[in-house]
């Protein structure tokens, strides 16, 4: 038997800080490290890990290295996403962290599916010709061998926010829009964003398939979308919705659905408890699927009255770990 553990974690814009800014990096380590232990993970995908900088050197992980000593993942390799130099992002990195070989690792970022173009209609002056809307976050493919077993496809994703992109002209402030046209204009060119992001994700796997129709792939990440929600949906491929049995071999099958509904989120949210972040995995992997944890036991509600990062200094994402036993 191979026993094997793949978890999801947002880390919250995980960094160092200034020494008279809190919470320093310190009381997060102290509160998050826990986290990681409790996860016992073979294969982490995170979110949200910013980079670190030392003069003469390139930029690092060297606050997420900080938080996996004295874990199972001490001294694992950490695959990243990167620009075009050997430096990491300076911020929002996805991660790919485990003792397992990687085989291979690619970054898609509009590779597969061509930038959006828009015309935005409030923008101050009103465009004249349609733009290209860009995103800002790759998605990260990386190759695990599960030894005995055989390659796992890691997909490690972090979808647009739902926050409005900003139109010019249409802000009067961060958080204060002159129009509310404008903020829907900006609300649904966040939504593009994210649509782009998982149909991208969804060409990816079904290249993956296409090259080899029995591949075992995990999606995960931070889908800031619901289960249900369209960007889920498209990167799901449900059959319920392409109406072809014979693309049921290619459905993505989200298995935190085995964890109890009413423990079933990852964020909470104006009071309510929300799942935005996933694992989803190839039907051919549910054989060896023995069991999901959410660990949201402590969970803060962050757009609460009085609700700081001073005071919740953890992040604001619950992990997500899954089980498997391969005979």
């Amino acid at each position: 038997m191979t026993g094997l553990r793949i978890a999801t974690f947002n880390l919250e814009n995980f960094d160092e800080t200034p020494a008279d800014v809190r919470p320093s990096l310190t009381e997060r380590i102290a509160l998050m490290k826990p986290q990681i232990h409790r996860l016992r993970a073979d294969i982490v995908c995170f979110q949200e890990v910013h980079g670190q900088e030392r003069p003469g050197q390139p930029r690092a992980l060297l606050a997420l290295r900080e938080l996996l000593a004295d874990t199972n993942l001490d001294g694992a390799t950490l695959v990243s996403s990167k620009p075009d130099n050997d430096a990491v992002y300076d911020e929002r990195n996805l991660v790919v962290a485990t003792h397992l070989p990687v085989l291979e690792h690619q970054q898609l970022l509009n590779d597969l599916v061509a930038k959006p173009t828009y015309k935005r209609l409030t923008a101050v002056p009103p465009d004249t010709t349609a733009i290209e809307i860009g995103v800002e976050r790759p998605i990260l493919h990386v190759q695990v061998d599960i030894v005995g077993v055989g390659v796992l496809h890691v997909i490690d994703v972090h979808l647009k926010s739902k926050i409005p992109t900003t139109i010019p002209g249409q802000k009067i402030d961060n958080f204060t829009w002159r129009s509310a046209d404008g903020w829907a204009e900006g609300y649904f060119l966040s939504s593009l964003k994210r649509m782009s992001q998982a149909l991208e994700v969804r060409r990816l796997v079904d290249q993956i398939l296409d090259a080899d129709p029995g591949a075992r792939i995990v999606v995960a990440g931070d889908f800031n979308a619901e289960p249900d929600d369209v960007p889920v949906l498209a990167i799901r491929g449900d059959v319920e919705d392409t109406g072809n049995g014979a693309l049921a071999g290619r459905v993505l099958v989200p298995i935190e659905k085995t964890v109890p509904e009413s423990a079933r989120y990852t964020l909470f949210h104006e009071g309510r408890g929300q799942m935005l972040d996933h694992l989803l995995v190839t039907r051919n992997l549910l054989a060896a699927y023995r069991g999901s944890e959410i660990h949201n036991e402590i969970l803060h509600d962050e757009s609460g009255a009085f609700a700081v990062d001073t005071k919740y200094p953890e992040s604001d994402h619950a992990p997500v770990v899954a089980d498997f036993e391969f005979d």
